[in-house]
């Protein structure tokens, strides 16, 4: 396992990292909790992700370029690696193709759904599981609207963000908070109901014993779904909250709704939605620590049952990656 991947909690897990449009017939490079890596597709369009250091001498495979045989060509000794990792031609080199797998790229499984590119963060040629792309991604009918930015914050102060309702009146006051800053008074009450899913959970809310309308779900490990109820119609914003290193997180947003496809006034609700995401950009950045420390060290109140939920996951996952990462080896047979 790659150590970036436990240093962040990260490990083990689906994610998306690109919008499909970003990757074309040149490799695509990324990095993912630390790791480089790099998507290209074959001669097929198939897309598929490998650790972006070639085994020979550790330079950049996105780089190189992919040839017509669909391989990815390495740009320093042409050494070529096919979908899986597998290298396919190591020039002036000739060996026969057994002898050729102990030279073989590090590979990620790789899904393409939804509009997303997503990667599991575990080499090896299968997942335990598929990725939790969300249906209406993929539901006929709905109009859906991709786009992404780089943050300068931790991921884990950005999810926490996302999951939290009680900023809504202050950091949104103008625009989705407005109704919750008008109703407030001094003495006004936030109750919070957190309820656990087999995908993280589920968060929702009253002020003076009002329900919320909307509710925010958590999906494992780094994902958020904002359900707005609208009478027979639907609206759902999806976002994913991707390290990349360890003070920087790409933003990647999903609009997804059956009604106002592309028309000039869809591009607003676009914009709007951009308009919201950026309100919380400048707070977010303006966190210290950078990541977010173990409860104890901050001061919370009831209104954080969600934020605190989400934090108790991420510390013991960051606890279970160094238990990996500093396991002893197995003592030698020969000792």
């Amino acid at each position: 396992m790659l150590e970036g991947f436990a240093d962040e909690g990260f490990a083990d897990v689906w994610t998306p990292v690109a919008m499909s449009r970003e990757v074309g017939k040149a490799p695509y490079a990324l990095t993912l909790a630390s790791e480089r890596i790099v998507l290209f597709r074959d001669n097929a369009g198939r897309v598929s992700a490998l650790h972006d250091q070639c085994p020979h001498r550790g330079v950049k495979l996105s780089l190189g370029k992919v040839g017509k045989d669909g391989c990815l060509e390495c740009p320093f000794h042409g050494w070529r690696f096919a979908s899986g990792g597998a290298c396919a031609h190591i020039p002036l080199n000739p060996m026969p193709e057994e002898k050729r797998q102990r030279f073989a790229a590090t590979a990620f499984p790789v899904r393409e759904r939804g509009g997303l590119i997503w990667l599991y963060t575990r080499p090896g040629t299968e997942a335990p599981e598929e990725p939790l792309v969300p249906e209406v991604l993929e539901q006929e009918g709905a109009h859906v609207w991709l786009y992404a930015e780089t943050w300068n914050a931790h991921w884990t102060r950005a999810m926490e963000n996302m999951l939290d309702s009680p900023h809504l009146p202050f950091v949104h006051k103008g625009t989705i908070g407005g109704g919750l800053r008008r109703r407030m008074k001094p003495d006004s009450r936030m109750e919070m109901e957190v309820h656990p899913t087999p995908t993280g959970f589920r968060t929702s809310w009253s002020m003076d014993g009002q329900p919320s309308d909307g509710s925010l779900e958590w999906l494992r490990p780094n994902g958020m779904a904002l359900h707005i109820p609208i009478p027979k119609r639907l609206m759902r914003l999806h976002m994913w909250c991707i390290p990349v290193d360890a003070n920087h997180t790409r933003m990647m947003l999903a609009s997804a709704r059956d009604f106002l496809g592309f028309q000039p006034v869809a591009g607003l609700i676009d914009r709007f939605n951009t308009r919201i995401l950026r309100e919380d950009q400048a707070v977010v950045e303006s966190s210290h620590p950078v990541e977010v420390p173990p409860a104890s060290e901050e001061r919370s109140v009831a209104t954080d049952r969600a934020t605190l939920a989400f934090r108790r996951w991420y510390t013991e996952r960051k606890k279970r990656g160094e238990r990996e990462t500093t396991r002893p080896e197995a003592p030698s047979l020969a000792s």
